[in-house]
């Protein structure tokens, strides 16, 4: 098995150079806030986090990656990465002909507890394995999985239009800011209406959507930190726990406790203080 420390770019970008349509890596050893800076690379790659939250950036989105799921990167995108907190993860990259049906954009991916055991296995292959035998097979496996993988909505996306670029730092920069859309609008010098509409159209989203899963991503990037529901709560402006965990599951689906464990099925368990499971989802 391949195994890397996933700071180590030098690898990463060696894997064009490989002779074969999929290269897996293992991150095995456990990182604590690691960053690569922005570089790109012919072959696609799936970033696949064990353990830990990943965060994926590129010209006009951010991704987030939670534990059990993955972000896929087309080839030859420029893009950054990141983890927070404690991480484990794998690397698989792929040539963009290896496969029908594979995904064009950049998107986070639940991943199966099938596709995980696939995954784990194509790790353990030697680099230069040989073609057309038992790895080819499992692999087509692999990557049809993977073309079928659900999408998860987990994409901040960024405009590029630099009024609404500067509304999105600021945003991000201090996102308790609990200034009125118009008054925002005047800060950037736009009308409300204008503002709106370059949203709709730059990145598909109202403001207030925009904002509620710009929380959604910090919070679940400083709950894998071990940062309490209410402490993260109240970093991002919410009056009390039970306001935040009432936004969070509308935009997930779910409470925080419940979306945590969830995605720990199989994986060593993360402790994430001051989440609880409740029956009444009130943690």
């Amino acid at each position: 098995m391949s195994s890397i420390a996933i700071t180590d770019l030098t690898i990463v970008r060696d894997v064009d150079n490989v002779p074969r349509p999929v290269v897996a890596l293992s991150a095995a050893s456990v990182t604590t806030n690691w960053e690569h800076a922005r570089h790109q690379h012919h072959k696609a790659q799936l970033l696949y986090s064990v353990r830990g939250i990943l965060n994926c950036e590129i010209e006009d989105g951010v991704w987030i990656v939670p534990p059990q799921c993955a972000v896929w990167i087309p080839g030859d995108l420029p893009h950054s990465a990141r983890g927070s907190g404690e991480t484990e993860c794998y690397c698989l990259f792929v040539e963009p002909d290896a496969a029908q049906d594979l995904p064009r954009n950049c998107c986070t991916i639940s991943i199966s507890p099938l596709l995980r055991e696939l995954l784990l296995k194509v790790a353990g292959f030697p680099e230069s394995y040989a073609s057309g035998g038992r790895e080819d097979r499992l692999i087509a496996t692999l990557l049809d999985e993977l073309a079928a993988a659900p999408v998860e909505d987990l994409h901040l996306p960024m405009p590029r239009d630099p009024r609404l670029r500067r509304l999105a730092e600021m945003l991000l920069a201090d996102p308790a800011d609990k200034t009125s859309k118009g008054d925002w609008a005047t800060r950037i010098g736009m009308s409300e209406r204008s503002m709106s509409r370059l949203l709709l159209h730059e990145i598909g989203m109202s403001f207030g959507r925009w904002r509620r899963q710009l929380h959604v991503i910090l919070a679940l990037q400083r709950l894998a930190k071990g940062e309490s529901v209410q402490t993260v709560a109240l970093e991002l402006g919410y009056e009390n726990a039970s306001g935040f965990v009432t936004m969070f599951r509308k935009a997930v689906g779910m409470p925080p406790a419940r979306y945590f464990s969830e995605r720990m099925t199989g994986a060593e368990t993360m402790a994430v203080p001051g989440i609880m499971l409740s029956d009444h989802g009130s943690t």
